[in-house]
């Protein structure tokens, strides 16, 4: 029931997330369309396909997944999931944490389409990881992001390896695409990692 009452309350808009269909029209003449590029991400060696992934097969490789709920004297409460609890047609749901360590995990936030589904069968609408938070760089051996282990992607290596994104020396992120966002934050002084992005964008009223 508390599970129940926290997904309520965290539920930000029962917005479209009916188009899936993630392609763009080019730039040139003609109709044939152009796939944008999706970039996934890796936990020990389950990917995860944002726009696709399903949170059943997160819970299926062993990770660990919560929603959280603020409590009277302003706590955060975590809650583990119940992948059988129904959820609502259209809907986009915020709050929810994937765990790596104690001390590395990534705020996530689901979707589902024009039916009622189970918490499992929902599908993966962004991840958010801040890796600053992990003392130990030890636990971020075993996360990549298109296929380049998390440890090795500096801001240069940022720059390889998608050239095509922009920013300055602490940020490098993604512009102009229709479907996703990707955003990287980096340490100006040392040049590693410290947080990264990624998000299926869908048509949300936020104001719901």
């Amino acid at each position: 029931m508390v599970l129940g009452l926290a997904l309520v309350f965290l539920m930000a808009a029962a917005g479209c997330a009916k188009d899936t269909d993630n392609t763009k029209e080019p730039s040139g003449t003609g109709n044939k369309k152009e796939e944008e590029p999706l970039y996934s991400v890796s936990i020990n060696g389950t990917e995860i396909r944002v726009g696709e992934t399903k949170v059943q097969a997160l819970l299926n490789d062993g990770l660990d997944v919560t929603w959280s709920e603020m409590t009277e004297d302003m706590q955060i409460e975590h809650y583990v999931v119940d992948p059988d609890m129904e959820l609502d047609e259209n809907s986009y749901y915020t709050g929810g944490t994937v765990w790596v360590t104690d001390e590395c995990f990534a705020h996530v936030a689901i979707v589902t389409d024009e039916e009622r589904v189970k918490l499992g069968d929902a599908v993966i609408a962004s991840m958010e990881f801040h890796f600053s938070y992990a003392d130990d760089k030890e636990v971020l051996s075993g996360l990549t992001f298109n296929g380049v282990p998390v440890t090795e992607m500096t801001r240069e290596k940022a720059g390889e390896v998608f050239p095509d994104f922009r920013g300055d020396d602490a940020m490098w992120f993604s512009s102009g695409l229709k479907d996703y966002k990707y955003s990287m934050g980096f340490n100006s002084q040392t040049g590693e990692m410290i947080s990264l992005s990624v998000e299926r964008q869908y048509d949300v009223d936020w104001n719901s």
